[in-house]
């Protein structure tokens, strides 16, 4: 394959290819799990440059590794989690799933909670990568759980991007983690 001027620069006198070109390779030529990591990496490095890639994208949108770098890239995307239409997803795919629906975006004492289960003291908060995605955020996301269960709410972390891909799963799961809190709780009640 003939790499473009545009893929190509040089290190010290040898010829090396850019980075949105070496992930493109990765992703024609190696296991989705190392593009997802080649992916994060520059990420993480402040590397990834989506306009970059795309425009690679643009010139090989046909060639072998287009559609598995693009597929590796959706995470990266704004905006990942629309929050009515995660929303709507979760709540269609609990009724598919027979499971009575929570209240939503409720305050709870001092917390307002992504979706709740009164009866069951069950509380779901959905993260984002947009708002979750810090330093800071990871901390308090944790204290703010800690604080629930002290006063006997059960909550479990969900990411918005499971529930926009894979929302009967979801919703199964959630399914299973009420029907384990109920007994639990009528245990507790005898």
């Amino acid at each position: 394959m003939a790499i473009s001027d545009l893929d190509t620069g040089t290190l010290q006198r040898i010829r090396v290819t850019s980075l949105p070109r070496t992930l493109f390779d990765i992703a024609a030529s190696e296991p989705k799990r190392e593009l997802e990591r080649a992916v994060d990496r520059a990420k993480r490095r402040g590397l990834l440059d989506l306009y970059a890639i795309d425009q690679l994208l643009a010139r090989r949108a046909r060639v072998p590794g287009a559609a598995q770098l693009k597929q590796a890239l959706v995470l990266y995307r704004k905006p990942v989690f629309d929050r009515a239409r995660s929303e709507l997803l979760f709540l269609d795919a609990l009724e598919k799933e027979g499971e009575r629906l929570p209240v939503l975006n409720s305050w709870v004492g001092e917390w307002e909670i992504d979706a709740y289960w009164e009866a069951e003291r069950f509380a779901i908060e959905v993260d984002g990568w947009e708002t979750h995605g810090s330093r800071e955020a990871f901390e308090s996301d944790r204290l703010r759980q800690e604080e629930m269960k002290l006063v006997g709410i059960d909550c479990i972390r969900i990411s918005a991007r499971r529930i926009e891909t894979e929302p009967q799963q979801v919703a199964r799961r959630i399914r299973a983690l009420l029907a384990h809190r109920r007994e639990t709780l009528k245990r507790t009640s005898l």
